[in-house]
């Protein structure tokens, strides 16, 4: 496993585990199950896991805190959480210093820890990056010791951006990946430039970049790629990576068409994100022990050649870009 720097919060694996699926909104996901995928990450190299409070009402959180409690007491994993989604209405209103405090608290306790690596604040509205006093609060959270570092998770590529002007922030996630490139455009370059972090989520745009759905796929009642494919709970954008699900699947055939048969489409995914230097870690969510580690194996895989990016470039442009480019 590779490593690469994230920001101020230090070195971490350029595979990481997103741990949105041991919480909630993926169907149902046993204990043993969870237990097992994060096992089989920290085995394949695995150091950097990604949750929030809000992923099944802090299961994920409590359970990466029960099953990494040894690593994370010797420091030999970082795992960031999220704040803000608790807010009910979601307004901007809501991103106190006061609430902050309260989410970040719980999130201490559910993940058994005096100090969090690494808090970020979970998609908020737009308005918020136009307020510094919510990122003075973050500031002082850490200054009280109840976090090390701050970052945001983005929907967009203009609040990354925003985002990067404080200078407390560390890290920005964001959704990147073949079906979702415009951060490629320009973002990316003021990331390293600022040397901020930069955390890639949806990188398989839930599951159209594994080749394993099919049209006839039918998915859970509590399955996002149920009910939010409207974008009915929340951004559309994370789930398929905001490309309609018929159009994903002829964008994935097209990509079998042209790809190497020793290149798996789940790896020349990965491959394709890290491949971009200014990314520091990207975050593939699994609950199958074998998928975890062939995830993880593609931080030792061959980059992309001429051929393989200019696959990428065509099927985007041919199938994916109207549908996703200038919304996110």
């Amino acid at each position: 496993m590779n490593h690469r720097e994230l920001g101020g919060v230090g070195e971490v694996s350029e595979v990481g585990y997103g741990a949105w699926q041991i919480g909630s909104d993926w169907g149902e996901v046993t204990e043993d199950e969870a237990v097992a995928a994060v096992e089989a990450a920290r085995e394949a190299g695995v150091d950097f896991f990604d949750t929030a409070d809000v992923y099944g009402d802090g299961r994920s959180e409590r359970i990466l805190g029960e099953t990494l409690a040894d690593d994370i007491a010797r420091g030999d994993v970082t795992v960031a959480t999220k704040a803000g989604r608790r807010l009910d209405p979601h307004e901007p209103d809501g991103y106190t210093e006061a609430n902050l405090r309260r989410f970040v608290d719980r999130s201490r306790e559910n993940l058994g820890v005096e100090t969090l690596d690494l808090v970020q604040l979970h998609c908020p509205p737009t308005d918020v990056y136009y307020r510094p006093e919510t990122f003075d609060a973050l500031a002082t959270l850490e200054s009280e010791g109840r976090i090390d570092a701050s970052g945001v998770s983005v929907e967009r590529v203009e609040e990354g951006l925003k985002a990067m002007a404080y200078p407390g922030v560390e890290t920005v996630q964001i959704i990147f990946n073949p079906f979702r490139q415009r951060p490629a455009e320009l973002f990316l370059d003021e990331a390293a430039a600022r040397d901020v972090g930069v955390i890639c989520r949806v990188p398989l745009a839930s599951g159209l970049l594994t080749g394993a759905l099919s049209r006839d796929d039918e998915f859970p009642e509590d399955d996002h790629r149920n009910y939010n494919r409207e974008g009915d709970a929340f951004d559309v954008g994370e789930t398929f990576a905001g490309v309609p699900f018929a159009a994903g699947l002829d964008a994935v055939d097209a990509l079998d068409e042209r790809l190497p048969d020793d290149r798996p489409l789940p790896e020349f995914a990965l491959r394709w994100i890290l491949d971009h230097d200014a990314v520091s870690t990207v975050i593939p969510g699994s609950t199958t022990p074998a998928h975890v580690r062939a995830n993880a194996a593609a931080s030792e895989a061959a980059p992309l050649d001429a051929d393989e990016r200019e696959a990428a470039a065509d099927v985007y442009d041919e199938h994916v870009r109207e549908h996703v480019h200038q919304r996110w």
